[in-house]
């Protein structure tokens, strides 16, 4: 089975459209969707994505709700570093429709743990400290997560993939477990100096994993932007900020 890994689309709807695209050209496969937070928010068309995520026909094996989410829903905006930040979310909350919004409620809180065959996945928006508001990153004490063979993550908007090594009782294994840290990137609005729409694919039977970048019409997303918000948003936009 093919894992589609999301997170962070941030009412992109020129970022969703490219990434629609280069789904429909792929070979017919098994797939399923492990969203990892932020469907709205930041972006101009934060309705328009959220019901072409929901008409996505693939099954999902989680769908978390991200800080944004969260804020949204309960209309507390405290823990945003910025007023401009305070001010989009209470845009966003107002756009939003009634059945966007019961949408974002029916998705999970905190982490989530479930199987893939044989494996145990974690997937969470932040991290087990702070599972909203927290990220996960190279070169912090994973031993929290040691248990699990797979941990996705998103929020940071930086892609990463790296594996960490503990000791078990498996001298076949050199008396060594495995784990997977992946973050797919920012579908909607990367940080890591590449604009491009970015996500990931994983083969949940053979391991192959694929970490997907996607040019999209950038002028487009940002022609949305008519002085609702902030013009950061629209800016960091071209540049991956």
């Amino acid at each position: 089975m093919q894992l589609i890994l999301l997170s962070d689309l941030h009412g992109n709807l020129q970022a969703w459209e490219a990434f629609s695209a280069f789904l429909a050209r792929l070979p017919a496969a098994e797939r399923s969707i492990v969203f990892l937070g932020d469907l709205v928010d930041y972006g101009m068309h934060s309705n328009e994505v959220a019901r072409a995520y929901a008409a996505l026909p693939c099954p999902r094996l989680c769908e978390i709700r991200g800080n944004h989410e969260e804020a949204i829903l309960t209309g507390d905006f405290s823990r945003f570093s910025s007023r401009r930040g305070q001010e989009c979310a209470a845009y966003t909350r107002n756009i939003l429709t009634e059945e966007v919004k019961a949408a974002l409620a029916a998705f999970t809180t905190g982490p989530v743990a479930f199987s893939i065959g044989d494996k145990k996945a974690l997937a969470v928006h932040g991290s087990l400290d702070d599972p909203a508001w927290g990220a996960i990153r190279p070169g912090q004490d994973p031993v929290a997560y040691a248990d699990y063979d797979y941990v996705f993550s998103g929020h940071s908007h930086k892609p990463h993939f790296f594996e960490v090594f503990f000791p078990a009782d498996d001298p076949a294994r050199r008396n060594l477990k495995k784990t997977v840290f992946l973050n797919p990137g920012s579908l909607g609005q990367p940080r890591n100096l590449n604009p491009a729409a970015q996500f990931a694919l994983l083969d949940s039977d053979t391991g192959a994993l694929a970490m997907i970048d996607l040019p999209y019409d950038i002028a487009g997303a940002q022609a949305a932007y008519t002085g609702q918000v902030d013009d950061f948003y629209k800016t960091r936009l071209e540049y991956g900020i």
